[in-house]
């Protein structure tokens, strides 16, 4: 978003990650789950992939509320994409952070209308949104889009398994799709470099100028982690580190806690 600006368009694919979590049950999509039910594993998966990520995780929602399904939030992301590609962004941020650092059971109506309330969506059409037919046909198609799984991602081994005799493609997955149709596609986890490889060979190019100052890019993006703003502003661990806590200093941007870690937002 930053060192393409306007020459990437977004479109925000749901796949779909778990049809259903129980105690006795964790769905094959999950790929995560044991004897005693998903929740044991999926904490200590999460503390490992904080771990890995240097991203704020608090995977205590998996003890106190876990949620039954991510479909209810997958389809609420297709429904506050109806309100334009910002609000579609704003609220798909809304619910990683609800879910993933403060440990919001985000798989009601209500609890991911008040997350529209959070991004500052038109709360009332977005409740309407989210009850119509048209929103469930749009997960549905998301569904089939990462159920195709193409030859470039069977080839290098990134197809996941989901039961019932189906697969999909491996998450994450960016695709790049150029003016003329053709397709960068990068599957899995990967370094930046190859996510800046594909968008270049789709036609994209970065813009010019410098990166952004730390304050800048949390008043941009509203709330940061450190391993983010690392990469937004392209700084090391120790300065990024360093201007966070000096801005706190001086009261311009605050940290909130999480487990693991913390975000960083405007004061």
């Amino acid at each position: 978003m930053v060192e393409f600006g306007e020459g990437l368009q977004w479109t925000w694919v749901m796949g779909g990650l778990a049809r259903r979590y129980d105690q006795g049950y964790a769905d094959a999509e999950a790929g995560i789950g044991g004897p005693a039910g998903p929740f044991p594993g999926l904490i200590v998966h999460w503390l490992d992939v904080s771990d890995e990520g240097r991203m704020p995780l608090d995977p205590r929602l998996w003890s106190e509320g876990p949620i039954g399904s991510t479909y209810p939030a997958c389809m609420a992301v297709k429904a506050g994409a109806e309100q334009g590609p910002e609000a579609a962004y704003a609220y798909l941020r809304a619910v990683r952070e609800g879910l993933m650092c403060f440990r919001r059971k985000l798989d009601t109506t209500e609890a991911l209308v008040e997350e529209a309330r959070r991004a500052r969506l038109d709360v009332e059409r977005f409740r309407r949104d989210l009850g119509s037919h048209a929103i469930v046909e749009a997960f549905g198609d998301d569904l089939e889009e990462a159920r195709a799984v193409p030859d470039e991602a069977r080839a290098g081994g990134h197809v996941k398994e989901i039961g019932q005799g189906r697969e999909r493609v491996s998450f994450p997955t960016a695709v790049f799709v150029a003016e003329n149709g053709s397709q960068h596609s990068v599957f899995g986890h990967k370094p930046y470099e190859d996510y800046r490889s594909a968008a270049r060979a789709a036609g994209a190019r970065p813009t010019e100028g410098e990166p952004p100052g730390v304050l800048d890019a949390l008043r941009r993006f509203g709330r940061m982690a450190g391993r983010e703003v690392e990469a937004v502003c392209d700084l090391p661990e120790p300065r990024a580190a360093a201007e966070l806590w000096r801005l706190a200093g001086e009261w311009k941007v605050k940290p909130v806690r999480v487990l693991t870690g913390q975000l960083w937002e405007p004061a």
